[in-house]
């Protein structure tokens, strides 16, 4: 199994396991709030960096 067929796997087990241990709202709000407050904390030279390698495997 690839690398981000796997991170893909243990986001769906980390999901089932947050829904059920604290409900669906504050889940999801956990899902989606971690991500992108870790994005908000990098440099905007990181910010960059990572745009421009998620472009260039998209281009594979």
């Amino acid at each position: 199994m690839s690398t981000s067929g796997k991170v893909a796997v243990a986001g769906v087990v980390a999901a089932i396991v947050l829904f059920w241990a604290v409900g669906f709202w504050a889940g999801l709000l956990v899902l989606i709030g971690v991500p992108t407050a870790a994005y908000l904390l990098l440099d905007s030279s990181q910010r960059r960096r990572l745009r421009g390698i998620s472009r260039k495997q998209i281009g594979r």
